[in-house]
């Protein structure tokens, strides 16, 4: 014989399940209906806001310049903007190698910038200029030169052959150049003088001015103790003394000769 179950005997079981039910909508919508309150508080407040904008690495040029180039201010959204699209913005300095931009907490902007190293001065009609790695010359001028000088680097892209080459110089021969001039020509294969440190000098092209500069460590452990004079690698390599040249120097109070009547 089946067992008879009385509707009414489920009814509170039913209406129990309806009430939790019933319950667990209320509570999920009150849930979101707060979250939503807190995130409109928020945004109201100075704490969803830009406070303080701060860039590390900055050497070459002034703070200011790179939170313009990163088009963010103080008093901004701190949800208004893309951190990659900051990157990408500061990235876009011609001294700027790589950037980075981080939110620091909740009201914070940190930009971390690495620039391009500077590779020596470009001497200009008002003075000189830091010239980077990149071929770009800063447009500041300075007071003190302490690394070489390269002179009628006007046009940029013969400055960016120059960079290149002296990029893969050995940093033993980088070290000895005091000027650089650039005598001939305006494209890669242009002619240079070069000045040294140690009283020598160098001519030599520019495309092949890295290939060539790798032999002189070499080639002036060969000269004789006080030799200086002159090293073209235009073509291939010769040497030849300043006292061929230009004859022996004269010694301080020497007397020049005079032709007799």
């Amino acid at each position: 014989m089946e067992k008879v179950i009385d509707i009414e005997e489920r009814i509170p079981t039913l209406r129990e399940r309806r009430r939790k039910r019933t319950n667990r909508k209320f509570l999920a919508l009150l849930f979101i209906f707060l979250i939503i309150l807190a995130v409109l508080i928020y945004s109201q407040t100075k704490y969803s806001k830009i406070q303080s904008i701060t860039v590390d690495g900055e050497n070459l040029y002034a703070e200011a310049e790179y939170v313009k180039a990163s088009q963010l201010a103080i008093g901004d959204s701190m949800w208004s903007f893309n951190t990659e699209e900051v990157e990408e913005a500061v990235a876009k300095l011609d001294w700027v190698h790589e950037a980075s931009a981080d939110k620091n907490w909740l009201t914070g902007v940190e930009i971390t910038v690495d620039e391009y190293p500077a590779i020596g001065y470009l001497e200009k009609e008002t003075g000189y200029q830091k010239l980077l790695s990149n071929g770009y010359a800063v447009e500041l001028p300075v007071d003190k030169v302490d690394g070489p000088v390269f002179t009628n680097f006007e046009n940029p892209e013969t400055r960016g052959e120059l960079s290149a080459q002296l990029e893969q110089l050995d940093p033993e021969v980088s070290n000895m150049l005091s000027q650089l001039i650039l005598t001939e020509g305006e494209t890669a294969s242009a002619n240079v003088t070069l000045y040294m440190t140690d009283g020598n000098e160098i001519r030599a092209k520019l495309n092949t001015l890295a290939e060539k500069l790798d032999y002189y460590p070499s080639l002036i452990a060969q000269l004789e103790d006080g030799q200086k004079g002159v090293f073209d690698m235009e073509v291939g390599i010769t040497f030849r003394s300043f006292d061929d040249l230009y004859g022996p120097p004269k010694e301080v109070g020497e007397d020049e000769e005079t032709e007799q009547p």
